[in-house]
């Protein structure tokens, strides 16, 4: 399966999906690299592995429908099957969405529904995590849709609230279990073991 995937950040995620692939757990080739940030940490690792990075902003364009058919054929000219979000902090276009329905995967680093939605990315969801008193949070992988983190849920993996845990030691004991669970679900798609009705996923 050919994947693209969309990064803001430095790529951890983006380096576990290759390591799955570097392992054969993931069954899958990254065709293609597109970040809204030029000074991104993923789109030198994406050079570094010879994969085409893309530095595509919105802002370059002097319309959202310039922006959009741009995005659609850098899709369509990598022969992209799925696109993978890992840390990507911009909206996906509703177009892109129609055309790839159900072919878009999230890792989000809480139990969604919970600390779900706008504003909830990073640090921000370990932070509200324990202002809630939470005494578990976890890791959900989920189809985005049209709506922050409302897209059906594909795994999730559970992660003890401890109670001393800041949100930087709690994000420090997520992330590993993002980088375990994320290639697990995008090797899911790419073995075609997922079905999708409605909100419902069901796995093989």
């Amino acid at each position: 399966m050919n994947i693209a995937v969309f990064a803001s950040g430095r790529g951890s995620n983006f380096q576990a999906i290759l390591n799955a692939i570097d392992d054969g757990r993931l069954p899958a080739v990254v065709t293609l690299l597109v970040s809204n940030n030029s000074n991104a940490g993923a789109m030198e690792l994406a050079r570094s592995r010879n994969i085409p990075a893309i530095h595509l902003n919105q802002k370059q364009y002097s319309s959202a429908q310039l922006y959009e058919e741009q995005l659609l054929q850098l899709l369509t000219r990598y022969k992209v099957e799925l696109i993978a979000l890992a840390g990507y902090m911009k909206r996906i276009p509703t177009v892109v969405i129609d055309r790839f329905r159900n072919r878009i995967l999230n890792v989000h680093p809480a139990l969604l529904p919970a600390f779900g939605g706008a504003g909830m990315y990073g640090i921000h969801v370990h932070e509200a995590v324990l202002a809630s008193g939470a005494k578990v949070t976890g890791v959900t992988v989920h189809v985005v849709d049209e709506e922050y983190d409302k897209g059906p849920i594909v795994m999730q993996k559970c992660v003890d609230v401890l109670d001393d845990d800041t949100p930087e030691s709690l994000a420090a004991r997520v992330l590993p279990v993002e980088h375990e669970l994320y290639p697990r679900a995008i090797a899911a798609f790419a073995n075609k073991r997922v079905r999708i009705e409605g909100r419902k996923v069901w796995i093989q």
